[in-house]
């Protein structure tokens, strides 16, 4: 749906190149609120484009507001969101960026999960009554858990930063995406 206050014949020619099918043009800056008001009644989620100071109050309507880099201060203070280019096709991409980021964060929080889980009790020790019932360390193994079981404090410090960097490199994949 596009709300504009632009004339008929602008906002026509606007959504057909946009492949906006419904179109309601002449709108005024409060009935642009009112109708997000009353789409956000039906439980449905509104993201409003903008880039004017009349589009100000319904961009802090919309449950996502996009304002346009080269918009008024006020659109661009009022918006969740703001695309430094006027590329509708921008759009898009902050949509996708935005799904990739969180798949990304929860890739990270589950891999750094799995690590602490598994490795900080070894490193605490919860080997230690395994290797003393089998009469210690066995002799392979002693580079990573010494005589006693405990893990190398400095394999330890090394696992961790790779951690850190595997979570880094994993974060650093999303300045390689595009549409």
């Amino acid at each position: 749906m596009m709300l504009t206050g632009d004339n008929v014949n602008t906002a026509t020619a606007i959504a057909r190149v946009a492949g906006i099918a419904h179109v309601e043009s002449d709108v005024l800056p409060t009935d642009k609120s009112e109708a997000i008001r009353k789409i956000q009644s039906t439980g449905r989620l509104v993201a409003m484009v903008g880039d004017g100071i009349n589009d100000a109050p319904a961009l802090v309507q919309a449950d996502v507001g996009i304002a346009m880099g080269t918009g008024s201060d006020i659109a661009i203070e009022s918006a969740d969101i703001t695309l430094l280019k006027s590329d509708l096709r921008n759009i898009v991409f902050a949509f996708h960026l935005s799904n990739r980021t969180f798949k990304t964060i929860k890739q990270n929080l589950f891999w750094a999960f799995f690590y602490n889980l598994l490795l900080i009790p070894v490193a605490a020790g919860i080997l230690y009554p395994v290797f003393n019932m089998l009469g210690g360390v066995p002799e392979g193994m002693r580079l990573f858990f010494g005589t006693e079981g405990f893990l190398n404090p400095m394999l330890a410090a090394i696992a961790m930063a790779a951690s850190s960097v595997s979570v880094i490199s994993n974060s650093l994949r999303l300045r390689n995406l595009s549409l």
